[in-house]
Formats: structure tokens, sequence, C-alpha cells
């Protein structure tokens, strides 16, 4: 009998440790392990990645050329079939080192990228970093924009097109970025940067920005960004330039999520005698209709002191102030999580004659855009 209980017991004795270590089938009785504030990544350090945006656009009663207003940058182009962005890049992360290197090509690239030399446009992020502590990042290269609600990337913006705001504030930056984070819900960054938007310096001076982003809530997200500069080319009088960005983003629903955006700016005017003024906004609302489809309503002005930034870097004393606003109106479709078919409506109307038309010049604009977007 004891020879025939001991291989019993052993093999239950076996079983039962087996259960203890065996992950359970049903993730609602899984203990979920404890949030360390630091962990190496569980995937490989590597990871490549791709965007395409492919788009046709067309402007009622517009000029005799494919080029849309030169204040819209990135799809901007009309009655012609071609490529916003096309990306292609890798990125490193062990828990302790990181960086990335991608490239690009497209529209966005061709009207964003004009100032930058050949070698150097066709980069989309190229930086090199290390946590010099718990819970900091240093990073040194060019990387994305700390500034503002909509990035290059389209399809993770909630409108297909860019707002006016976001098409005169800086998409890339470079310099030096250092990232701390408080806790899962405050995130520090400050930075040293070359510039507004551009990677090799313009003058010997450096600018400086920081970024607070707080989610109070699961819900709610409130970011806020600053830029303080000399932007004038070497041989300039210095033209000191200040700026913030602010927005909050609320999921209200599990369909109805919205978004407010305001950017405020001053930049000393010529001969420095006082300031040009700049101010925009934009607010968003967005509903999922269904599974794969979602809508986006948005609304939006930019007022800008003799034309500052939207017109010239340096405007003169006697340009004419910019004044406009809008709506417009995108209809999402993903068959899948990483294909985007969208298609959206957008007015303008400008206080000045300042859109080119058939018949000279109009104070109304309007243009229908189309996209698929592939990202892997």
């Amino acid at each position: 009998m004891k020879k025939l209980l001991l291989p019993v017991l052993a093999t239950l004795c076996t079983s039962a440790a087996l259960a203890q270590t065996a992950p359970t089938t049903d993730p609602a009785l899984a203990v979920p392990p404890p949030v360390a504030p630091i962990q190496s990544p569980t995937t490989a350090p590597i990871t490549t990645y791709g965007f395409v945006d492919a788009y046709y656009g067309f402007d009622f009663d517009h000029g005799g050329s494919n080029q849309r207003p030169n204040f819209i940058y990135a799809h901007n182009r009309q009655n012609e079939f071609t490529v916003n962005n096309a990306i292609i890049g890798m990125r490193y992360d062990d828990g302790k080192v990181r960086g990335a290197l991608g490239l690009h090509a497209g529209t966005y690239v061709t009207a964003n990228y004009v100032i930058e030399d050949q070698v150097l446009k066709h980069i989309y992020e190229a930086y090199a970093g290390f946590r010099p502590f718990a819970k900091a990042w240093l990073d040194v290269g060019v990387f994305g924009s700390h500034i503002g609600f909509e990035s290059a990337i389209s399809k993770d913006n909630w409108t297909l097109t860019r707002s006016l705001m976001a098409e005169n504030s800086p998409y890339y930056e470079s310099g030096a970025r250092f990232t701390y984070e408080v806790s899962s819900k405050l995130t520090l960054t400050g930075l040293v940067l070359n510039g507004w938007q551009n990677m090799r310096e313009n003058n010997q001076g450096k600018a400086l920005g920081t970024q607070i982003q707080w989610k109070p809530t699961d819900k709610l997200l409130i970011n806020s960004s600053t830029f303080y500069g000399n932007e004038q080319p070497q041989d300039s009088l210095k033209r000191r330039r200040y700026f913030h960005d602010f927005y909050l983003t609320y999921a209200a629903t599990d369909r109805l999520s919205l978004a407010a955006v305001f950017d405020v700016g001053k930049q000393q005017s010529e001969g420095q005698r006082g300031y040009d003024t700049w101010h925009t906004g934009s607010a968003f609302v967005k509903y999922k209709l269904a599974e794969k489809f979602s809508t986006t309503l948005r609304g939006e002005y930019y007022n800008a002191d003799r034309g500052i930034i939207i017109n010239s870097s340096m405007p003169a004393r006697t340009d004419a102030r910019f004044l406009a606003g809008g709506t417009s109106l995108n209809l999402d479709y993903l068959p899948t999580p990483n294909v985007a078919f969208r298609v959206e409506g957008r007015y303008l109307r400008a206080q000045s004659p300042i859109f080119e038309h058939d018949n000279g010049f109009s104070q109304n604009y309007g243009n229908l855009t189309t996209s698929v977007a592939l990202s892997f």
C-alpha cells in the first residue's frame, strides 16, 4: 500500500505546486503586480515604426495654383493626389537608456522644413537620452514639439487638417529636454532649444521652454507649455518672443470627448517699441458614432497684430492685422486599429480679402480633404 501511495502523493504535490505558479485563465481573477516607479521594458528594447498619410484635397473657387494658402503647411496641396507625411524609424529603450531615429518625406516636410539644410530636412526625430536618476529623462537631439494639442501625425489628431494655431506654432524642435515624472498624474519638462521650429541655430542665443502635464483624473488632461527666446537672425535687432500654449481634454462619456486650446504670444515690435501680440483658440467636440465611426466638430479663430507669426516673423509697423476664423467637420472610419479613412470639410472667413480665388482675392475659403492613413 505504501508503494502505491507514494507515487500518488508525489503526483498530487507536483500538481499543487504547478497550480500555484500557473497563471489564471480568467483576467478578472488575476492579481495585478505592484506598480513600480521604474520598470525595464518587458518587450525588446528596439522597436520599429512607420506611418503613411496619403490625401487628396479640393479647394472651392480656388486660384490657378495647386498650392493652398501660405499659412497652411500640413495638407497644403489641392486638386492633387499626394503624400502628406511618410515616416519610417526605430526607437530604443531599455528602461535606462533610450533614443530614436526617424526619417520622413512628403508635402508636410516640403512646407515645414524649407529653411533646413537638405541633409537635415528629412529627419523626423533623432535623439539620444538616459536616466540621470529615477523618474527622470535627459534627451538631446531633434524631437516633437512640446507645444500644441495637434502633432505631425494626422492619425493621432482629432481632425484631419490642422488648425491655424497648430500650423503656425512649432511641430518639431532641437535641443536638450529634461523630463521628470513627479507622479503618474504629473509630469514636468524643461527645455533648452535652438529656436522656434528650427534644427540649426540662426543666432548665438538659445531659447527656453517648459511643459506641465497634469492628469487629475482618468478623464481630464491639462497642459501648459511656454517658450521664450529671440528668433531674429544674428545681424538683426533682437526681438524677444514670449509664448504660452494651454489646452485641456475631457472624456465626458465613453462616446463624447471635448478639448479646448488657447495660445497667446508676444514679440517685441520693430525698433523694440512695444509688442506685437497674437492670440488664437480652438474648441473640439468628438463623438463616437459607432465602433468604427466617429466625427469631430472644430471651431477656431486667429488674431495677430500686423500678421505677426502667421504672415511674418518680423512684421513692420505698417503691416495689416490678420483676423480669421472658421469651422470644420470630419467623418472618420477605422476599418482596423492601424488604418484611418477620413473626410473633412472646412470653411474659413477672414476680416480682409486674403484668399486667392479665380477672380482675385476673397474673404472666404472652403475646402474638402480626404485621407487614408496607415500606421505600423
